[in-house]
């Protein structure tokens, strides 16, 4: 009896949950081209279950909802970044951030002040 309680209000505070809202403006992670990389980027449209990106480095496309989460990135997030711009990701940890600027701490020792759009997380 007890179990049943417990169920039905554990189900009712699912059902009351309502599903995470996103709107123009939202800073978002998408994984672009339904890859296994997250980006950062902007919501630019909302609804019927697609959303629209346009991501830190300019690019724009549309995914459908479930490939769509909060940005979330904070110190000590694992990302890979595009050193320099030249086109070389390396796996590092975040150690500085301020709104689109950042600093990762590499693998390998080296550190470098860069922006959020050559950025990508796994």
């Amino acid at each position: 009896m007890i179990k049943r309680i417990v169920m039905g209000l554990l189900l009712g505070l699912v059902l009351a949950t309502p599903a995470l809202a996103l709107d123009r403006g939202d800073w978002v992670l998408g994984r672009w081209q339904g890859g296994k990389f997250w980006f950062p980027g902007v919501v630019q449209q909302a609804g019927g279950g697609q959303v629209t990106i346009k991501y830190d480095d300019g690019t724009r496309e549309t995914l459908p909802r479930k490939l769509v989460k909060r940005y979330d990135w904070s110190i000590g997030t694992r990302v890979e970044c595009d050193w320099k711009g030249g086109g070389t990701w390396y796996r590092g940890n975040i150690v500085k951030l301020n709104g689109g600027n950042l600093t990762v701490a590499y693998d390998d020792g080296s550190r470098e002040r860069t922006v959020t759009g050559r950025c990508r997380s796994r």
